[in-house]
């Protein structure tokens, strides 16, 4: 594993958005190894991912549910992207679900291009799962806990916002989640508690994906 300052230097370099995927065949060519975030709308992804690199404005937040529509990249910058210079990771940000304001037929377009991605990304080596610790595990979260199960990804649970509910309450929420993903065949079974706001989790957070991309 790399040591603490490898981890900050690689998640405090310059980071930079390269490309916005609205179909699989925009996907840029598999090179270094993935790790997406995925996550209800309004669950903190982009801010999660903003304190991850700490930069304020590399992913977009937004008040309005199911800004980001499409799979967006994300690198260190400084590499060519040839074979021989590539990035160590990229960060991928997909689409988040859940909200009833969009048309059915779009919800499902964005379903077929996640599934479609999670099936066929050789490079993907894990999914972060954001739950909002004051909501837990809701019926559209274990909806892709089931898609992600049949698409065999590695994925793992990171409760987000836990800056907002109490210490028991957190507590009750640790052991019930991890209850909860007993059983899934593609669970990582360590849970992760974040706040964004307040910076928690966020360097444990970091030391997951790092070893996660050298395994």
């Amino acid at each position: 594993m790399v040591e603490q300052g490898g981890r900050k230097k690689l998640f405090n370099g310059n980071w930079v958005f390269i490309r916005g995927v609205p179909s699989m065949k925009f996907l840029p060519e598999e090179g270094p190894p993935e790790v997406a975030f995925a996550g209800r709308s309004n669950v903190g992804k982009s801010s999660l991912i903003n304190a991850l690199v700490g930069r304020k404005g590399l992913a977009r937040t937004s008040n309005t549910p199911g800004r980001t529509q499409e799979l967006n990249f994300f690198v260190p910058d400084g590499y060519s992207g040839a074979m021989d210079d590539l990035p160590p990771m990229a960060l991928v940000d997909m689409p988040g679900y859940g909200f009833a304001e969009a048309p059915k037929a779009q919800v499902d377009a964005w379903t077929r291009l996640v599934f479609s991605y999670l099936r066929g990304r050789s490079t993907l080596k894990r999914v972060y799962l954001l739950i909002d610790s004051r909501h837990g595990i809701k019926k559209n979260d274990a909806d892709v806990l089931d898609l992600l199960d049949k698409a065999a990804v590695s994925y793992q649970i990171v409760l987000t916002k836990t800056d907002k509910i109490k210490k028991p309450a957190l507590e009750k929420l640790l052991a019930d989640t991890q209850v909860a993903i007993a059983k899934r065949p593609a669970a990582y079974p360590q849970l992760l508690a974040t706040s964004s706001e307040k910076g928690e989790g966020i360097e444990e957070l970091r030391t997951a994906i790092e070893t996660c991309i050298r395994q």
